[in-house]
Order: C-alpha cells, then structure tokens, then sequence
C-alpha cells in the first residue's frame, strides 16, 4: 500500500465538486519548493512517488518549467490526480502513472525522484520494497528528495510527532514515523547518499540524496 491520507482527500470551497484537495500540501508547498529549486536545478524528468492529490505536482511543475514532472500514485487517487492535472493544463506534466510499490512499476527513466508524507503511512516493508525498486527506474547520476517528519536515533523532534506517530500506529499498526538513519542505510544500500538534510516547518525535514554515476 502507497498512500491513504485523509487530509488528502478532503474538500476545499475553492476547488471543483469532488477535486481532492490537501490544506497541508498548500501550507508546505513553498518551503518545499524552496529545497527542489536547489536540489533539482539541474534535473531534467522527476518521477514523483505517491502524488497523492496532485497538488504538489502543479505547483512544482509551474515553477520549475525545466522539469518534466510524471506524478503517479495507486489507482484510486489517479483520477483526483488527473482533474489537476488537466486543470492546470501544464505543458510539463504527463498522465499520471499507476505505481503501487508491492506492484510492477512503469517502465521510465528518471534523473530525481521526489515523495512526500508516504513513508510513515507505508509499513516498514513498503518502505523497503520502494527503495529495492528505485534502481529500476533511476539514472546514473540520480537525485532523491523525501519530505515528511523522521525520528532521529529513536528519538522524535518534536511533542507533536510523538503524538501524530501514536496516532499513526493506532490507526494501524504498520504506520509510523520513521527513522531517518534507517532511511540512509535503505539508500546507501543502492548508492545513494544523502548530501543534505532540510529543517521545514512543523517539525518535518527534507532528506536529499545523491547518486554518482559510474
């Protein structure tokens, strides 16, 4: 399982009857875009993991024109993902593909790789069938980017991802805020390394990875 987030498909005044729409993806889409400007300045086609509502993808793509950016996401969040999308009508973001982690992945190529707020709602095993994956669909000299809150060395940074890690787990046992050095070995298991490690706001970080061509 990819993604089940129900901030994500909550509804907004503003937006079409039945448009998935995401406050917090409203409220961390600058913070985050400050990060990719840098990270991704020199990518060409990002692959972005668990789009989730698709929100993120438009804003992105309109501010970083030089980027490909391919959504994808499980089947039942392609559609809220399409009305995005095609509302936006961006010249830089084709057809979202169908991507479940546990599944065949897409036959693409891709110099970054961005996802946010997926891995404390994957289960540890999802976490790790993502990262086994990821060679297939990474280039040489690959850029990873992963947003969301992480624990370090067992510890939360914050009172308030303790308690959202409690409710995490009481919803279902297999969520849960990870640990950002299980997510450094997980990567440097397929060459990556991770080159910066981004304060955002509500105590949610921006992990980046680097991958050296050969």
């Amino acid at each position: 399982m990819l993604r089940a987030i129900p901030c994500h498909r909550t509804r907004c005044p503003d937006v079409t009857p039945d448009k998935p729409f995401s406050p917090a993806c409203e409220r961390n889409r600058e913070p985050i875009l400050a990060v990719l400007r840098e990270a991704f300045a020199d990518r060409k086609h990002v692959l972005e993991i668990g789009s989730g509502t698709g929100q993120h993808a438009v804003h992105f793509a309109a501010a970083l024109p030089h980027l490909i950016w391919q959504t994808s996401d499980r089947a039942p969040y392609l559609p809220g993902i399409r009305q995005w999308l095609d509302e936006a009508a961006l010249p830089n973001t084709p057809a979202p593909l169908l991507l479940d982690v546990n599944g065949p992945w897409p036959a693409i190529r891709a110099d970054a790789v961005f996802t946010a707020n997926t891995l404390h709602i994957m289960s540890q095993a999802d976490g790790e069938a993502l990262f086994a994956m990821l060679p297939a669909v990474l280039a040489d000299d690959a850029t990873l980017a992963i947003y969301g809150p992480f624990r370090y060395a067992g510890a939360h940074t914050s009172a308030s991802n303790a308690a959202f890690d409690q409710a995490l787990r009481a919803d279902h046992p297999s969520r849960g805020i990870r640990d950002a050095e299980w997510l450094i070995e997980l990567a440097a298991g397929i060459g990556l390394t991770c080159t910066a490690d981004h304060a955002m706001p509500a105590n949610n970080r921006c992990l980046i990875f680097r991958r050296t061509a050969p």
